[in-house]
């Protein structure tokens, strides 16, 4: 996957948010860890169709988790309309990543240069860096 110089690079799962920046060449990422964000959940919606075991097969959905996709794309959403936030690559675990595609505003959507579905979050830079490169 292509990732310019200086696009940033979001890492997420249900527990955690990390923000690293590219700061080698398009296709020889280089990431820089910027900052970690603990977000407040307040968006607790991702989870109501899961709260029965129909919804839910075997208990396997955690309403917390569902909730920090939905807060990690409001914080996307906030900086994409205020201008603050410029290219963009996402690598998260398949169900936040597919709560934070359902939430996202169009100008974060445009920003969006590639996704990758893999929990990424607890690997070794270089590991993070290969796999998007082989994106």
């Amino acid at each position: 996957m292509k990732i310019p110089h200086q696009a940033l690079v979001a890492l997420a799962n249900g527990e955690q948010f990390v923000l690293m920046r590219n700061v080698g060449q398009a296709f020889d990422p280089k990431l820089e860890r910027e900052q970690e964000l603990d977000l407040e959940l307040t968006n607790f919606s991702a989870g109501i169709r899961h709260q029965d075991r129909r919804g839910a097969p075997n208990n396997s959905t955690n309403l917390d988790e569902l909730a920090h996709g939905a807060a990690i794309a409001e914080w996307l959403n906030a900086r994409a309309l205020n201008g603050q936030l410029e290219d963009l690559v996402i690598a998260a675990d398949p169900r936040t990543l597919g709560q934070i595609r359902q939430r996202c505003h169009k100008e974060v959507q445009s920003r969006i240069l590639g996704e990758v579905a893999k929990d990424l979050i607890n690997s070794p830079i270089k590991e993070v860096e290969r796999v998007l490169a082989a994106a």
